[in-house]
């Protein structure tokens, strides 16, 4: 190696070092000149000598203003969110499901802070960073790794030892509270849009076509779990620690908790001391400490079993109501919004707020123009609590609810049972029509880009589209006539429109706007029916025969697809080529347990509780929680229950290991 060369990597090598120490450790070692002279060193050497540049040379943080837009790509992991709590006694409630769970084995509880950013997802191969996704859709998400690169406090190059040759690091990117103030300072002496919060602030420039702009704003992240193959530890605790020697920035308050006292402590502190963090936060995060013990809870549809958030008590402001508007949603439900005098509560402008039904109106006793209390239930979604009387004018009237639709002028009904009024002209009323083209195109459901709030109104004021099936009629010529319609904005239409014949069954029953049918009771019709011949088929007593499908929402889906008008979409759907069915080869159908009833119990090796039960039900069987005389096998792990293993005992209920029952189902 030649001399120039030898000092460029030694140049690297410092500089990365002065970058930790200032951004991750918060002790500079050197003056700020000083490092801009090593830097411009740096700098002059590389543009001598071309032929030694390297992408994630600490020259290029500053980014490049040249950009190609963001690619997509799948997770590895998907990325879920997690389950949410606002009471300790609801984190508590955690802490005794996880010990259930677990059959009272021992267990520890890892204490971390919930920062208010947004989620990104790192890989690193031979210790070098080598792509960064947005969490997206949890299944896919946009490729920013140039923006990625800019933020100083993220290693582009490890340091230390022990990392595994490939792995994946998650975290969150921020905007702290400084550099959030400034650049909110900046648009408004230019007259543009402030930033609500530093959370959408963050979740901005991270989306800028820019590096050299989102290098200019200051971005910082914190990681808080390390995924992958062959993990220098088997606890996540042990693992964030290996994590920040590797140069990563991790959450300052990292606590191991043993016992539910430790956990009231924790959240009694931070719950005051957050306030003096230079980030924003918004709860406190609690993890199961072992991976093995992680694989046994296993997840949710939507979340893992062995974490939890705690959503700090939200924040209270007092404010004048201006007046209450009537608004209609997809299913036709009527819902009164609070118009209020803006106010600043948590770091956002609330000016609206749902006041949900008439009932809740009559307990707040509300009149026009009441000042009134808002808070943000788990500092995200306004809502009305309370009213100062003492301020109420004496001739303030109480606020009455409507009485006839404030689209179409139907006169609303009242769902029996419930407090909600709903306007019944289900496919003659506007919004309700605009709701489910909105819902139907939306990135969960046929994720079709271009149509948007706005798009989805303008097309169906334009009689361009009055059901979903007709956005599959639509042609670039009646697109490009439409207001601020180009050849481009058209064309982007049509690619997602085409894009969305491939999108799998049960995310179109999800899309259809069925009452009642959510994203996971879709999932598991789509899983049980496997076509919409055989759903539409389908009588209330079959429906309710299927897991978790009440009688509520099988009378929902037999009044569904009872109705003529949405047979005929069905129809026309399945003639654009929408996905009507599941694909043969996604499950494996035997009867190897067929008619047997097996008890899971302990923790595994091969695989986590929930793939056990899954496959339990895919060869036939039936996974019971309880052993009884019907009870065919006990699937026992380490650390299984007494109880359990007494009363299978006793009843002479085969037990049998995972090997086993690995070798039954072949």
């Amino acid at each position: 190696m030649n001399h120039t060369a030898e000092r460029i990597y030694q140049l690297r090598s410092e500089i990365n070092r002065h970058n930790h120490a200032y951004y991750v450790l918060n002790a500079p070692i050197i003056s700020d000149y000083d490092f801009d002279m090593l830097l411009k060193e740096l700098e002059r050497l590389e543009k001598e000598n071309p032929e030694l540049d390297d992408p994630l040379s600490p020259t290029h943080r500053v980014g490049s203003d040249i950009s190609t837009g963001f690619t997509q790509t799948a997770h590895i992991y998907p990325m879920l969110s997690l389950s949410n709590t606002y009471s300790i006694t609801e984190v508590g409630d955690f802490f005794r499901r996880i010990r259930q769970s677990l059959d009272g084995q021992s267990f520890s509880l890892v204490g971390e802070m919930k920062y208010d950013g947004t989620s990104i997802s790192l890989i690193y191969e031979h210790g070098r960073l080598v792509r960064a996704v947005t969490r997206g859709d949890g299944e896919k998400g946009d490729v920013v790794t140039e923006n990625i690169k800019t933020i100083k406090s993220i290693p582009l190059q490890l340091s230390g030892e022990g990392w595994p040759d490939k792995f994946e690091i998650r975290g969150e990117v921020l905007l702290p509270w400084e550099a959030f103030e400034k650049l909110n300072a900046e648009r408004a002496f230019n007259e543009e849009p402030l930033f609500a919060n530093p959370r959408n602030a963050a979740s901005g420039t991270l989306k800028l076509l820019n590096p050299a702009e989102v290098a200019r704003r200051g971005l910082d992240a914190y990681f808080y779990y390390l995924l992958g193959d062959n993990l220098p530890f088997d606890n996540h605790y042990d693992n964030l620690m290996a994590v920040k020697s590797w140069g990563f920035k991790v959450t300052p308050i990292l606590t191991l908790l043993n016992s539910i006292d430790d956990v009231d402590k924790f959240i009694n502190h931070w719950d005051t001391a957050r306030k003096e963090l230079p980030v924003a936060t918004d709860g406190l995060v609690f993890k199961v400490n072992s991976l093995r013990q992680q694989l046994n809870l296993g997840f949710t549809a939507k979340s893992p079993r062995w974490a939890i958030a705690y959503k700090f008590p939200a924040e209270r402001a007092l404010t004048r109501l201006r007046f209450v508007s009537f608004e209609v949603g997809r299913s036709g439900i009527i819902t009164p919004v609070a118009n209020l005098d803006p106010v600043l509560l948590s770091g956002t402008i609330v000016k609206r707020a749902s006041l949900h039904n008439e009932d809740i109106i009559r307990s707040l006793d509300i009149h026009d123009h009441d000042m009134v209390y808002v808070e943000k239930g788990g500092e995200i979604i306004p809502k009305i609590t309370g009213v100062d009387t003492s301020a109420r004018p004496a001739d303030a009237r109480p606020v009455e609810f409507v009485t006839h639709c404030p689209s179409c002028s139907t006169p609303l009904v009242r769902i029996e049972g419930e407090a909600s009024w709903v306007c019944p002209n289900k496919y003659g009323c506007p919004p309700q029509i605009a709701g489910r083209i909105e819902h139907f195109v939306g990135r969960r459901m046929m994720n079709i880009d271009g149509i948007g709030q706005e798009t989805a109104r303008l097309l169906l004021e334009a009689g361009l589209v009055t059901n979903i099936a007709d956005i599959y009629d639509l042609r670039p010529e009646q697109l490009t006539i439409l207001d601020r319609f180009g050849e481009r904005s058209a064309e982007r239409i049509l690619e997602g429109i085409h894009a969305s014949l491939s999108v799998p069954f049960e995310r179109v029953l999800f899309a259809l706007s069925i009452p009642f049918v959510g994203e996971t009771v879709a999932k598991k019709l789509a899983t049980a029916v496997r076509d919409i011949d055989t759903l539409m088929a389908m009588s209330v007593e079959q429906l309710t025969a299927i897991d978790d499908i009440g009688p509520r929402i099988a009378e929902s889906i037999v009044e569904y697809f009872r109705t003529p008008v949405n047979r005929t979409i069905i129809d026309r759907l399945r003639q654009a080529g929408v996905q009507m069915a599941m694909p043969e080869d996604t499950r494996v159908h035997t009867d190897r347990l067929a008619g047997k009833t097996i008890v899971i119990s302990g923790t595994f090796t091969r695989n986590s509780r929930e793939k056990y039960k899954e496959l339990i039900e895919l060869n036939g069987g039936k996974n019971s929680g309880s052993i009884s005389k019907k009870t065919d096998y006990l699937l026992a792990g380490d650390n299984m229950g007494p109880a359990k293993l007494e009363k299978a005992t006793s009843l002479g209920v085969p037990i049998i290991d995972e090997d086993t029952f690995l070798s039954m189902i072949e």
